[in-house]
């Protein structure tokens, strides 16, 4: 069962520390996978994202060589893409010319829908791999056993018990207004080919940067819930051991 979560009023006071803002940036790398450099859903861009992710989150902690297998784990690299971008994949490789008018709307909810959904996933578990290690969770010996499995058992389960709406709506606000991901879903009712590579541009990475930024002091404010989250880890993680 979900529960919700109660925010303080006040905004919190100083900035946002660093690691935030790097773990927002892997989470909008992750949401725009699709989209930089690749057109529509591709796992193994993805996939990359949240291995850099849990890399980084690793090294910053001093673990600068972890297992391969401990990595994929924590990164969850088993996961399949959504229900909505198999549909993107599907409405693609159909001639939808006649009918852009009425797709463009379409294509651009289940695509933002999509955004979230990566990008809310690799920011909960980013946040909270960077708790874990921060606690001592994880070890260079321990990553070599069962840990990196307890470890994401244990994010998955805080994550299932959080009402995660309210970081979804404001990641939703935030790629509905996005240019890059608006001009994507025009060029794709253009030229409905499937695979066709595309070629990224300068100012892709300034956009990705000025969303992550966008989406940590966001996070910032709304640190009551993030306080919360780590409370669910810490208990699933405890009954783990």
């Amino acid at each position: 069962m979900k529960v919700g979560m109660t925010e303080s009023t006040s905004k919190p006071s100083g900035a946002p520390p660093p690691q935030l803002g790097r773990i927002a940036l892997h989470a909008v790398a992750s949401g725009l996978a699709p989209l930089i450099p690749i057109p529509f859903l591709d796992e193994y861009a993805l996939r990359q994202v949240r291995e850099r992710m849990v890399r980084a989150v690793l090294a910053e902690h001093g673990l600068t060589s972890p297992p391969p297998k401990a990595v994929g784990i924590l990164a969850g690299s088993h996961v399949t893409s959504t229900l909505g971008g198999q549909l993107l994949g599907f409405f693609k490789s159909m001639a939808l010319l006649p009918f852009r008018k009425v797709w463009r709307r379409a294509f651009l909810v289940l695509w933002v829908k999509d955004c979230v959904d990566m990008a809310s996933y690799s920011l909960h578990h980013g946040y909270l791999l960077h708790h874990a290690v921060a606690r001592g969770d994880l070890s260079a010996r321990s990553l070599e056993g069962d840990a990196p499995n307890k470890v994401h058992d244990a994010i998955l389960a805080a994550c299932k018990e959080v009402d995660s709406r309210p970081i979804n709506q404001l990641l939703g606000r935030l790629f509905q207004g996005s240019k890059l991901l608006i001009k994507e879903v025009t060029q794709a009712l253009k030229t409905p080919l499937v695979g066709q590579p595309r070629v990224p541009e300068k100012e892709e990475d300034a956009e990705v940067a000025s969303l992550a930024d966008r989406l940590t002091e966001a996070l910032w404010e709304k640190r009551g819930y993030l306080t919360a989250l780590q409370e669910r880890y810490e208990k699933h993680i405890g009954s783990a051991r």
